[in-house]
């Protein structure tokens, strides 16, 4: 029995099985190993569980004879589904023909299906893992305390595992990170900024209609005679209604902050352009970034 519940016998469910566990290393990078693991060792031992009382009321209730189970480590895999689905957000990718939205999480749905199907009684499978997953996830009857990894197991594991499947960290000037988590984390932010801008160029237009167009640049940079010559002007005369004081220049050598380099970095910048970028605009980088995808 144990060992089927870990030795996959059919190809197409171990390869679909892997993919959805290698998707799913989110939680890992987002939890810790040790919790990971936990989750598998715990909702591993609940679905052994639900699966004879699924057949056992399956027989009970319409006299279905279920014969055998797909074997493998399909129980926790469906498990995972759980805590994807409530704690993974949803960011959208593209349209398919103008109405079906295609997000970062459909792929893995369609692996999922397929992993279903595969089988005519992999649903009880499914339903047995998606059911460990809820009792595990929402920690019913303490079972994240009863069934976890031991932590001086956790250690022996980092110990002999870490040699092997250490790898070198990433250099600071990667322009695009890798993995899942950075994958979803760069998305969000520029979807973010995608909205930023918008807004921003929302108050633009609405200030426009209110006052004279002004340009992106300020040209009182590049022309100091002209200013000068302004300041030895005759004063104006008085207007009924008092102008507003223009914002004065920022230096030609304004600082920029490393945050805002490195998330203009992310999305596929150089840094060279987006430091120039951000001096041109006075460190907003909602024109910074304006600027760096019209040129």
């Amino acid at each position: 029995m144990v060992c089927g519940r870990i030795i996959c016998l059919d190809l197409k469910d171990a390869f679909c099985g892997g993919l959805l566990i290698y998707n799913f290393r989110i939680f890992e990078r987002r939890f810790g190993s040790r919790k990971f693991a936990s989750f598998l060792l715990g909702t591993w031992v609940l679905c052994a569980a639900v699966d004879f009382l699924l057949v056992e009321a399956l027989f009970f209730l319409f006299e279905l004879q279920v014969e055998m189970l797909p074997a493998g480590l399909l129980g926790p895999v469906f498990a995972l589904f759980v805590p994807f689905f409530r704690s993974i957000p949803r960011v959208p990718v593209t349209q398919l023909l103008g109405q079906i939205s295609i997000t970062n999480k459909s792929l893995v749905y369609i692996v999922g299906l397929q992993l279903l199907t595969s089988s005519p009684f992999m649903w009880v499978i499914a339903l047995s893992g998606l059911l460990s997953g809820v009792l595990y996830h929402c920690n019913v009857l303490w079972v994240q305390r009863l069934l976890a990894v031991p932590g001086w197991l956790g250690r022996v594991g980092a110990l002999l595992l870490e040699p092997l499947l250490a790898g070198s960290e990433p250099t600071q000037e990667a322009p695009v990170g890798m993995g899942a988590t950075l994958d979803i984390q760069r998305q969000q932010r520029m979807d973010l900024l995608d909205q930023q801008l918008l807004l921003s160029q929302l108050a633009q237009i609405r200030r426009n209609t209110q006052q004279p167009q002004a340009g992106l640049l300020n040209w009182s940079r590049l022309f100091p005679t002209l200013r000068q010559r302004g300041r030895n002007a005759a004063p104006p005369v008085a207007a009924p209604q008092a102008r507003r004081p223009e914002p004065a220049a920022p230096p030609e050598n304004t600082p920029v902050t490393e945050e805002q380099v490195a998330r203009l970095m992310e999305m596929g910048f150089s840094r060279v352009d987006a430091q120039e970028a951000l001096r041109a605009s006075n460190n907003d980088i909602n024109l910074a970034t304006n600027f760096l995808l019209q040129h």
